[in-house]
């Protein structure tokens, strides 16, 4: 996977595991007190990072994130853990994406990606005015979805339920909200008036540790 990590001098490391097919660029209005260790692009899952320096941790999954972060190891304690908009059984048909999401996903290409995000990604004229695509290519994308597909098949043994709480838009069309319910139980919190990218909706990442 690849990392970005925005620096402030901190004692205190967000990690952020985002979704797929996003980098750095997405996130760039978000505001940020601690470090933030974005992490993207699954195409294989080895971390290169000195994680020694910091004295606390909170843990923050979007989309694609959640699953990949609920198979990551850690060898430090992790205070908050909150997943959005996703669960670990990413490719599970009930729970996770459909056979048609999927193949919507894997079908994107730079002349549809703008309707793909209007319908599927963000709900308001003022999200629109915040979002911007990522710098990724329609290859690159596709690829990691790939690579996501066998790493799930490999690692579904592995998958375990490790958050505190989630989020979901209430018109999130890519992850079916009645499984996000069944699954979250009462740790899911409804979103309203919101599609799959809850992002827009907030200033900060304290703002999501903080719901």
């Amino acid at each position: 996977m690849k990392k970005y990590l925005i620096d402030k001098n901190s004692d205190n490391l967000l990690i952020f595991f985002t979704g797929w097919g996003c980098d750095e660029y997405e996130f760039e209005h978000l505001k940020a007190s601690s470090d933030v260790l974005l992490l993207y692009d699954y195409s294989d899952l080895k971390l290169d990072f000195d994680f020694s320096k910091y004295k606390t941790f909170n843990l923050i999954a979007f989309s694609a994130g959640v699953f990949v972060s609920s198979i990551f190891e850690f060898d430090f304690k992790i205070d908050k853990k909150i997943a959005l908009s996703g669960n670990p059984y990413l490719f599970d048909e009930h729970l996770g994406l459909s056979g048609k999401i999927q193949e919507v996903l894997y079908n994107i290409t730079e002349e549809s990606a703008d309707d793909f995000a209007k319908n599927y990604l963000i709900k308001t004229s003022e999200e629109w005015k915040k979002f911007h695509h990522s710098k990724r290519t329609v290859n690159s994308c596709r690829e990691e979805f790939n690579a996501l597909k066998e790493i799930y098949q490999n690692n579904k043994q592995n998958i375990k339920d490790i958050f505190d709480k989630a989020l979901i838009g209430e018109d999130d069309p890519i992850f079916n909200v009645s499984a996000q319910k069944e699954f979250f139980g009462k740790k899911l919190n409804i979103i309203e008036n919101a599609r799959h990218n809850l992002f827009f909706r907030i200033e900060n990442y304290e703002e999501v540790l903080n719901f």
